[in-house]
């Protein structure tokens, strides 16, 4: 690792983990406001990084800086009400607490571009990047979060949104059996061909990526900061 590369990963280091803080609080916050009182108990409901964060996830953010994951949130979805509105709303919440982010520093963003223009100095240089591997890491959390596969949120949605018990039932027995090596083969069965294959191979999660934060930074008007992000 060049120095150049070390300075650029502790600069990003704090925005990049308080992206995961903020989305282990918005689950133990939103089980409270649905009158599960476990994650609270457990001392979740804190925006203090030492309570969320689990050493492999944090890893992975920091090498991809655009997934990870944090320790998950104790629920009692029998303490929920109504049951079954609350536990998709929990699950819900931490993907658009990082959305949420992502477009609070957009908006900060466009407002230093329009008051401070292009970077002529290093200190701008440095925010600029800090700001922007902020808003694409939360992009990255709020899409990866959201596929429907155990253990990610998107599951549990999608779980919720069945309409009968059997399904719900079966829908669960396939996650729980398949859900993680599917992620698992989402993620690194791209990059291994990749090596192997010595050329790029189409990766269906940055495919996604790419269409998303295409999307969203489309509505939000950020085309001309983009040069000056990275």
């Amino acid at each position: 690792m060049s120095p150049e590369d070390l300075y650029r990963l502790l600069l990003l280091m704090p925005p990049l983990l308080l992206s995961l803080v903020v989305h282990e609080f918005a689950h133990a916050r939103t089980a409270l406001a649905f009158g599960d009182r476990t994650a609270q108990s457990q001392g979740r409901c804190t925006l203090n990084p030492l309570a969320h964060l689990d050493p492999i996830g944090t890893l992975v953010l920091v090498v991809t800086q655009f997934i990870g994951w944090a320790r998950p949130v104790p629920v009692n979805p029998n303490n929920l009400h109504p049951q079954r509105l609350g536990d998709a709303a929990v699950s819900l919440a931490g993907p658009l607490s990082n959305l949420c982010l992502a477009i609070l520093v957009g908006i900060a963003l466009k407002i230093m571009y329009a008051t401070v223009g292009p970077p002529e100095s290093s200190l701008v240089r440095g925010a600029y990047m800090v700001l922007g591997i902020t808003m694409l890491a939360n992009i990255g959390l709020f899409m990866f979060n959201l596929i429907p596969l155990f253990p990610l949120d998107g599951h549990h949605i999608v779980r919720e949104a069945l309409p009968t018990v059997d399904q719900r039932m079966d829908f669960m027995r396939w996650q729980v059996q398949y859900g993680m090596y599917v992620l698992a083969a989402l993620i690194f069965l791209p990059a291994v061909l990749r090596i192997v294959l010595g050329r790029e191979v189409f990766s269906p999660i940055r495919w996604l990526y790419g269409n998303v934060a295409g999307l969203i930074l489309g509505i939000m008007d950020i085309g001309p900061v983009l040069q000056y992000l990275m």
